[in-house]
């Protein structure tokens, strides 16, 4: 028989296939030697108590064979003589999921995708992180995968009511991706194992008689009363379909200028913008496993937390007055990257390994934004023109100006103004700055001079309330300190912009306009926009294969 059995088990006893045996004997009442076997059903961490536990769901096979974990099988079909052709912009989660979905329901999908390949593109990450000169084109954000790719691989979501989230995992496995996502409490595949992954989907879309072409920046809808007749990219190519599926992520400013112009309705929307804060991972790791470094020493800590435990992770939020404070994106044993897609713009972002083996664990701590505080920045702002709620670029105007501000507080080449914790609480320029993993480089700088009063002072006071939450019991550790280093500027969130859908998912107005993912507005991450992908291609599926 199979039975389902919890248990709480140390770290190391946990990772002992024979220990964990003997725990479904003791558990269940029968003999270890009828137990033939177990698969892991969940597993995650509790580091609440000074005792670490790990909590394992597993479904053991009692007095017959094991079996391996059985995997969803997808079916993609032959669809280069499909009836209907989708042209989806934008080669990120939302729309790799939107094509694969397509294809799976005998649809033809053509990606257009403004940057290049996973391999082409590794290049040009080079060459900004080490002489700091960007290609507007292919970058952080633009390219094969979208800023999914190089952006940590979190497939941790609450957004549930959006599709399935076992599938898109399964999908994931299906690619390349270790079964382990399926059953951690909160998955990664890492950054170096994502390209492969995107490119097997690739591959598979192509091999089905689907298209994926890069460097085909969309410059233009071609609208004719209430549809998309086609759109244009660079080199006056035109492309047309049935429908088109806008998938291009939180940071096209430039489709969303086009949609403005065009007099297709967007709507200004609030995001969150701060700073990333990289700490020593094993601080972090002190404080969550709550490890004196006299014990570390003398028990070998280091070496039990990398054989049993992952790098520790954090999640952290606070209130200041009516305004929300929270962690975003933590990277443990990661890397603080440039993701901006603009020359004289700075922007940063994190990412992990999948080992997650950096010295650093950095997060992104962000603080809300609301259109009242963009307008009141505009008319208070140096040679600011002023700015009206009304205006749907509201939002992406004013993190535009604070990456702008960024950059120039840097000095320029993409290096970044940063401060050490308590040095920019103080309001203090640091006479110094610890190593940082931002291989552009950092330089002290007054923050203050960056970001607006109502986001430095709201990330100040929870800096210090974050302290009280996350401090060791032994040797006086704690998250507030200056072995931390403050670098602005992270406002890549989410996008600034909406694009509306009806319950029908297009456009209110261009009834074959289909907004997803991310930059529209409808996800917050890799899973999030992978399901809004798949939403959409049903949909799609739904109208043209009645």
């Amino acid at each position: 028989m199979q039975k389902e059995i919890s248990l709480t088990l140390n770290p190391s006893e946990a990772a002992d296939y024979t220990i964990v045996r003997q725990s479904i004997a003791a558990e269940t009442g029968f003999e270890e030697n009828e137990i033939f076997g177990y698969t892991i059903i969940k597993r995650s961490i509790d580091a609440r108590a000074r005792t670490i536990s790990i909590h394992l769901v597993v479904n053991a096979f009692i007095n017959e064979p094991f079996q391996k974990r059985p995997l969803q099988q997808f079916n993609y079909q032959d669809v280069s003589s499909a009836k209907t052709t989708i042209i989806i912009v934008g080669a990120g989660p939302a729309g790799i999921f939107a094509a694969l979905k397509l294809v799976e329901m005998g649809i033809r999908p053509v990606i257009l995708e403004r940057g290049k390949d996973v391999r082409a593109r590794r290049r040009d990450l080079a060459i900004l992180n080490k002489q700091g000169i960007i290609n507007t084109e292919s970058n952080y954000c633009f390219g094969e995968g979208g800023a999914g790719t190089y952006s940590d691989g979190k497939l941790y979501t609450r957004s549930s009511k959006r599709g399935s989230v076992d599938r898109i995992l399964n999908v994931f496995v299906h690619f390349g991706a270790g079964e382990n996502i399926l059953y951690d409490a909160h998955p990664h595949i890492g950054t170096n194992k994502l390209p492969a992954i995107i490119t097997s989907m690739r591959e598979q879309i192509i091999a089905c008689g689907g298209e994926v072409l890069f460097e085909k920046k969309v410059t233009d809808f071609i609208t004719d009363g209430n549809q998309i007749k086609g759109v244009k990219c660079d080199g006056d190519l035109t492309f047309t379909a049935d429908a088109y599926i806008v998938a291009t992520g939180h940071s096209a400013r430039d489709i969303f200028t086009i949609l403005h112009d065009k007099k297709i309705l967007i709507e200004a929307r609030p995001f969150a913008l701060g700073v990333r804060v990289e700490h020593p991972q094993s601080l972090i790791d002190h404080i969550q496993y709550h490890i004196s470094y006299a014990d570390a020493e003398k028990n070998n800590i280091s070496n039990f937390t990398s054989q049993f435990l992952p790098p520790a992770t954090y999640g952290l939020v606070e209130q200041v007055d009516t305004r929300g404070v929270f962690s975003f994106c933590m990277c443990p044993g990661g890397i603080i990257a440039p993701a901006s897609t603009n020359n004289q713009e700075l922007v940063v972002n994190g990412w992990s390994p999948s080992k997650r083996n950096n010295f650093f664990a950095n997060s992104g701590m962000v603080v809300q934004v609301h259109p009242a505080d963009a307008i009141l920045f505009f008319k208070n702002h140096k040679g600011g023109k002023s700015k009206t709620a009304e205006s749907p670029l509201l939002m992406m105007n004013f993190q535009k100006i604070i990456e702008e501000k960024a950059y120039t507080a840097g000095g320029g080449n993409f290096v970044a103004p940063a401060q050490r914790m308590i040095d920019f609480v103080a309001n203090k320029v640091s006479p110094s700055l610890p190593s940082c993993s931002y291989l552009p480089g950092i330089k002290s700088s007054d923050l203050q001079e960056v970001l607006p009063e109502f986001i430095s002072g709201s990330l100040q006071r929870a800096f210090k309330s974050f302290g009280n939450k996350m401090k060791s019991y032994a040797g006086g550790y704690s998250f507030y300190t200056n072995e931390a280093v403050v670098v602005a500027t992270e406002s890549r969130t989410s996008s600034p912009v909406r694009i509306p859908r009806n319950e029908e998912l297009h456009h209110p107005q261009i009834k074959n306009l289909y907004p997803c993912g991310e930059g529209a507005g409808y996800a917050g991450g890799i899973v999030s926009a992978a399901m809004d992908g798949e939403k959409i291609a049903t949909q799609l599926a739904s109208i043209f294969k009645k």
